[in-house]
């Protein structure tokens, strides 16, 4: 697995992470399958895993937290994320501060987290959800400079709304963010236009997330695809976007070289970008993990086929669905 420098923040990461929401609150996920494709993504040289509290109330965090007590010494890098306290995704405008992110909330879910991973200082703690009204806010900064300063995290990130990426651009300028987490993937262009630029100048690590658009650029979704009630999906690939996005799922497919599947040319996708540091691809099962971590091989796409991948840009604006 090859490598890369998370922004100004020094760690070397892995190109493809491991990101566990699947494994903490989605159907069809189990402990034992979890951790069996933790273990393999470790022995592949994976060194990134992102998790948050919010991914089964802690569950994922614990998970996580099993991995490292069974790889002593193993270079694991760890990310977690702060839940809003008023439990609303995305955040708006309308929320004040005090409401997601009081100083005392986020101590406390601090703790909660260090607790259930089993480790004194995370590598790399996130809000979990954002809005740019609150970075001229000086408690945040202050918040997150005194978890700094006692030892309960090392580097501090954004995790931002969905099909926002410009909304985190203020709280990046603030100099209190040192990496940021971004959907971004064939779809989901837009972080390309501002928010890159800028995490290139001020040397923000970039974190690529929902690579395979929630699993529609696995390629494996037909129009009877249906999840069990109380699975985030079920919501996500409504009757609104389930459609819309099988067609263009299947325009995309007449790129997809001979020797490739549609999944790996998604993630080749995102790592010809070199603004990128890891992007964390959901690996419930060791299937997954050899066929992601593969990709990782330093071989570029051809520019033709890029240029054909852009032209599959799809510039979506937030649903009450898409939360």
């Amino acid at each position: 697995m090859r490598s890369r420098r998370l922004g100004r923040t020094g760690l070397s990461v892995s190109e493809i992470g491991h990101g566990l929401w699947g494994m903490g609150s989605w159907s069809g996920s189990t402990d034992e399958e979890s951790l069996r494709a933790l273990q393999l993504a470790t022995e592949h040289g994976c060194t990134f895993f992102d998790s948050a509290w919010a991914y089964g109330g802690g569950r994922s965090d614990r998970l996580l937290g099993q991995l490292i007590r069974r790889n002593p010494g193993a270079p694991i890098v760890v990310a977690s994320k702060v839940p809003p306290k008023n439990l609303r995704w995305p955040a708006t405008a309308a929320d004040p501060l005090d409401a997601v992110f009081p100083r005392d909330h986020v101590f406390a879910s601090v703790e909660r987290i260090r607790e259930a991973l089993g480790v004194d200082c995370v590598d790399l703690m996130q809000f979990h959800v954002w809005d740019d009204t609150w970075a001229a806010d000086r408690r945040w900064i202050d918040t997150v400079a005194d978890l700094k300063a006692r030892g309960l995290i090392r580097w501090f990130g954004l995790s931002l709304n969905r099909w926002e990426p410009w909304n985190g651009l203020a709280a990046l300028r603030t100099g209190a963010v040192d990496a940021v987490q971004v959907i971004y993937n064939v779809f989901d262009q837009a972080p390309e236009d501002e928010l890159l630029p800028l995490c290139r100048e001020l040397d923000v690590g970039v974190i690529a997330r929902v690579p395979l658009d929630e699993g529609s650029l696995a390629g494996t979704l037909t129009k009877d695809t249906r999840f069990p009630a109380g699975d985030w999906r079920a919501t996500y690939f409504g009757p609104e976007n389930l459609t819309q996005t099988l067609e263009r799922v299947e325009r995309l497919k007449a790129l997809v070289p001979p020797v490739m599947s549609l999944p790996e040319l998604a993630l080749r996708f995102i790592l010809h970008n070199a603004d990128v540091a890891t992007t964390i691809v959901g690996m419930r099962k060791e299937g997954h993990v050899r066929q992601n971590t593969g990709v990782s091989d330093g071989s570029r796409l051809p520019d033709e086929l890029m240029a054909g991948l852009r032209t599959h840009r799809w510039d979506r604006k937030r649903a009450p669905w898409s939360a």
